[in-house]
């Protein structure tokens, strides 16, 4: 009788241990995964033991963890590093300069890149606020280019240098002759083909045709003659 009395003190005694122990915490991270995962899981160590992470959820942990500490991915390897110049002309010559640089032959006594900042400055004259009237004429097209101040300095400056370069591509005859204000562009061609290209191109399109102007700039800023 007194083993039966002690043996059911002791169930008491147990009964009243495992109640009083505290139920797991669902709010943990490992927990709210584990039930909301149901594929395979990896064992990430912590003070008190293991806690568990989705597989999936593992690779991104340790990348953010490389980051935080320095050690892993740096700002370009996660695609957030900037890489525009902000201005095109600034990117321009963004351009030439790693061009010189990855050069060795660059005679850095007579590079001009300020000279190249004025012609990009003409550019931008004769491109944005330059007038240009453009009037359809057999085989091509006559442009009477005009404008005020730094703008018709630029229009003397690049419009017959450009159209010197463009004379003779692709067939066309590209010529200039003076205004008061400004200068008269004639781009034509013996070709129908041609002709109807030149005026789907109009002004500003003949001007940016072909790719001597990259060659031009490179020269230009190496202090070099075309």
């Amino acid at each position: 009788m007194r083993r039966l009395v002690g043996t059911a003190a002791v169930l008491t005694m147990l009964a009243a241990t495992v109640s009083a122990q505290p139920a797991p915490d669902r709010t943990m991270p490992g927990h709210a995964m584990d039930g909301m995962k149901g594929g395979p899981m990896e064992a990430q160590p912590g003070p008190m033991g293991a806690h568990r992470m989705p597989m999936e959820a593992a690779p991104m942990h340790r990348m953010m963890e490389r980051q935080n500490h320095g050690t892993g991915c740096g700002m370009e390897e996660m695609g957030s590093a900037p890489t525009q110049s902000g201005q095109s002309a600034f990117g321009t010559v963004q351009e030439i300069i790693r061009i010189l640089e990855a050069d060795p032959k660059t005679d850095w006594s007579k590079v001009n890149l300020d000279g190249l900042r004025q012609h990009l400055i003409d550019m931008d004259e004769v491109t944005l606020r330059a007038d240009a009237k453009v009037q359809q004429i057999d085989g091509g097209i006559q442009v009477a280019v005009t404008g005020q101040g730094r703008t018709l300095e630029a229009i003397r400056r690049m419009v017959p240098a450009d159209a010197h370069h463009l004379n003779g591509q692709n067939g066309w005859t590209v010529r200039t002759s003076d205004l008061p204000d400004g200068v008269t562009l004639i781009a034509t061609s013996t070709d129908p083909k041609q002709a109807t290209i030149i005026r789907g191109l109009g002004f500003i399109g003949v001007l940016a045709s072909g790719s001597y102007h990259q060659e031009h700039h490179l020269m230009m800023a190496k202090g070099e003659a075309m």
